[in-house]
């Protein structure tokens, strides 16, 4: 279905006059199978801008909202099964007309809408959203927000079970929360955990021409929260009862316990509202090739997030949230060829808290202001004091490397959006800067590493420098000024240009930015969508800090065990250190072919170069473990979606032809959170997610008795992997095998209904899902070593699983 919008003008006021309150009126309703259009009484609509406020259509599907302050309002509008939302810019002195058409419509993309007696231009970027109703009615099998974005197009879970977005390292995209910068600084990978229920949205944005966005070169992850709720409380808890662990048939302790509860409600009545939410998590997740009781990996987690909005006049309102995410992830990387004992712990603390003023000026400009602090420690450790060896069929001994990282970060962003100027066409300019500081204390702490042959002897032996601590940190400041500007009905175009300055490279950067939406029919049911920009990333601390890291030895023995040779390298920067940095275009035609099918036909692609690349080199002067701005990753994508609406039910599906190549040695998988011990010399090759062919579809369809049936079927081409041999040097080409092609439909089923209990009726939702409903085997390990009898076996699938759900509202 698709979003109509008609803005209508009041009558002018005096320019000198106070700037008056303006008004929002419309009209709620859905089209039916046959094309009719139907109002919809009683939908819940809620406007977050310069105020928030709530309300709901009448019988007759018609809303209005008066008295607000000029500025920009996002309105969020819910039904049964149905969703819609838009931004409006409300004009002093003017009513704002929003007929809103709503559907099931959980993956689309973002308009924005200013007064204007013009059809405004729709943004250039690609914007996928995953809204409130998807993230409840989606299978989700650790109900964490980042599992859902595999729903988007160009989006997977690598083999390391991080996230990757449009063919980019978790490392380079940028994570927002609320607008606040969600990494952890020294590594650069996603920091923060929030309990779901307190999610409204989450956005990915693939090559964002708008400027506000920076320090990424891949795509962006923009979360944002719910408003509290200003009405009247609501209390939800969930997931109360533990869930039993199953071994070969005996139920042996608990496998997972998550209780989640969120409270929401008033404190002043119109002035403030306050949203708190707990979530324990205990969860244990097995590796069936491993013993039935040394199998698990093990998390405990409390996340809590509260949040105070707060209505400071008919002009200003701001929100404070804090957000407390303490981790324990024992045995972290445990697989079937790396048993506990040898698996690291990754214990993790942090918290973040932030707030945000924004202020809408007589002339209807809006003025955000956001100042955020975030601390993230991380502490690895092993799991035995045994000597760490690498073997053929299996790992012995306590993990290698012990680290401490303590880290935070204090950011202020500052952002203006003007009122719409005029000057041939309609121009909406926005303006800000972004000023942060970061810091890291440190200690690097490893032990001996063997790796052993197939007959049991050692061929080679690591061996490091004395335990290190160091301190790191960095400034960084960014401006940006950007327009997008409506030419005419059918032409928009967004221009932008943002520069950075990092005090660890010492260096400023230009990244201009641009992109054009045009409406090629006059009915704009077909629009062209192009743009391109340059992209500069941030520079994870982990990288100034690494000439601070122990040096190792590289000793290699004889066929009698006595050493044949003894290599010390030393840690180095080679030619300095750089902003990585990419380029990137992207064009796109998007058509309504029927009145309730969309098609989407879309090619995208980046080069990015400056990429930090970690290799042993050997020169004259000797040999150094050289870290260097060598790395280059190619990422493109030829996508086709469609989204089908069939009444209250939505059908999405989408084929993405892709192709991720660069350097291999990425620094993170040596000196992460779960580093590896061997570092080979460098190539290139596909990158570890890269899944040339993906197909995808999925939907929300409304069954009798109002039960939500939310399927996701997924296949796609399997990862790559590469093939060593017993002194673990790579055999021919990196990333040239795969794994099998990964097949997987997930199921979930939810009903809510009415639930009386002391008088009252409480919202209440059941429902179950079923994960790999037809048991495919989808393998996450292979045995890539030539030495091994079981080469090229692979092991490690997940079994078809169930889960219960179960939701009770107060």
């Amino acid at each position: 279905m698709i979003l109509s919008i008609v803005v209508l003008f009041a009558p002018g006021f005096a320019a000198d006059a106070p700037a008056a309150p303006g008004s929002i009126r419309g009209e709620v309703f859905t089209t039916s199978t046959d094309g009719v259009p139907a109002v919809l009484s009683d939908t819940r609509i809620v406007l977050h801008g310069p105020v928030n406020k709530e309300t709901a259509s009448d019988a007759r599907g018609a809303f209005a909202v008066d008295g607000l302050p000029p500025g920009i309002y996002h309105i969020e509008a819910d039904a049964p099964g149905l969703n819609g939302t838009l931004a409006v810019e409300v004009q002093p002195g003017t009513t704002s007309v929003v007929p809103l058409e709503l559907g099931i419509v959980a993956v689309k993309s973002t308009v924005t809408v200013a007064a204007s007696e013009t059809a405004p231009a729709e943004e250039s970027a690609q914007k996928n959203t995953i809204n409130q109703s998807t993230i409840e009615a989606a299978p989700n099998a650790n109900e964490k927000i980042e599992s859902l974005l595999p729903l988007i197009p160009g989006v997977v879970r690598g083999p390391d079970g991080r996230i990757n977005m449009k063919g980019a390292q978790s490392t380079q995209a940028g994570w927002l929360v609320n607008s606040a910068n969600a990494t952890d600084p020294a590594t650069g990978g996603e920091a923060i955990n929030l309990p779901i229920d307190v999610v409204s949205s989450v956005q990915v944005i693939s090559n964002p021409y708008d400027p506000e966005y920076g320090k990424f070169t891949g795509a962006i992850s923009s979360v944002e929260t719910r408003t509290s709720n200003f009405d009247k409380f609501h209390v939800s808890l969930q997931n109360i009862v533990p869930r039993a662990r199953d071994r070969d048939g005996s139920i042996v302790g608990i496998e997972a316990f998550t209780p989640r509860v969120t409270l929401t409600g008033p404190v002043l009545k119109d002035r403030l509202a306050f949203t708190q939410s707990f979530e324990y998590r205990f969860v244990r997740t097995p590796v069936d090739s491993l013993p039935p009781l040394q199998r698990d990996m093990k998390l405990e987690s409390f996340d809590s997030f509260s949040q105070f909005d707060l209505k400071i006049n008919e002009r200003q309102t701001a929100t404070i949230s804090v957000a407390v995410f303490p981790e324990k992830l024992d045995y972290l990387g445990l697989n079937t060829f790396t048993p506990q004992p040898s698996t690291p712990d990754l214990h993790q603390r942090g918290y973040q808290i932030s707030a945000q003023h924004r202020y809408v000026s007589e002339s209807g400009g809006l003025l955000t202001s956001q100042l955020s602090y975030e601390k993230f420690d991380a502490d690895v450790l092993p799991n035995s004091a045994d000597a760490y060896r690498l073997l053929v069929e299996t790992t012995e001994g306590g993990f290698f490397d012990r680290q401490n990282r303590d880290t935070d970060r204090v950011e202020w962003q500052e952002t203006y959006q003007a009122s719409a100027k005029h000057l041939l066409g309609i121009h909406q300019l926005k303006a800000g800067l972004d000023l942060s500081h970061s810091s890291y204390d440190g200690r690097q702490q490893f032990s001996p590493v063997d790796i052993v042959g197939v007959t049991g002897s050692a061929l080679e032996r690591i061996e490091f420098g004395a335990p290190t601590k160091f301190a790191v940190d960095q400034n960084e400041f960014a401006w940006f000024v950007g327009d997008q500007w409506s030419i005419g009905s059918r032409l928009g175009l967004d221009l932008g240009l943002r520069l950075d300055t990092d005090s660890v490279t010492g260096s400023t950067h230009a990244a201009p930015r641009a992109g054009l939406t045009l409406a090629v029919t006059s009915d704009r049911k077909t629009l062209l969508k192009a743009g391109g920009g340059i992209f500069y990333d941030r520079v994870p601390l982990n990288i100034p800090a690494f000439p601070s890291f122990p040096d190792r030895t590289i000793l290699t023995f004889g066929p009698t065990g006595d050493v044949a040779s003894s290599i010390p390298y030393t840690n180095v920067i080679s030619g300095g250190i750089r902003n990585p940095r990419s380029a990137a275009w992207s064009v796109e035609l998007d058509r309504q072919v029927v009145e309730h099918l969309l098609v989407r036909v879309a090619y995208q692609q980046r080069n990015t170069v400056n990429n930090f690349v970690l290799a042993p080199v050997t020169t004259a002067d000797g040999s150094f473990l050289s870290l260097a701005n060598s790395g280059r990753d190619f990422y493109r994508e030829f996508q086709i979606t469609g989204r089908y609406q069939m009444g209250r039910n939505t059908l999405n599906a989408s084929y993405v032809r892709s192709k991720a190549t660069g350097d291999l040695n990425d620094f993170n998988q040596f000196f992460g959170n779960d580093p590896q011990a061997v570092i080979q010399p460098n190539a290139r090759g596909p990158l570890p997610f890269d899944a040339p062919n993906r197909f995808l579809a999925w939907g929300e369809f409304i069954a009798p008795w109002k039960i939500t049936v939310t399927p996701v079927f997924d296949v796609h081409t399997g990862f790559p992997y590469s093939v060593v041999d017993q002194r673990r040097d790579f055999v021919g080409p990196r990333n040239d095998q795969r794994f099998r092609t990964f097949d997987s439909l997930d199921v979930q089923v939810l009903k809510g209904f009415d639930l009386p209990f002391r008088g009252k009726e409480h919202k209440v939702k059941v429902g179950f899902g079923v994960f790999n409903v037809f048991n495919r085997f989808n393998p996450r390990d292979v045995q890539n070593d030539l030495g091994s009898y079981r080469f090229g076996e692979f092991f490690n699938g997940l079994p078809r699983t169930f889960r219960g759900k179960f939701v009770f509202g107060v």
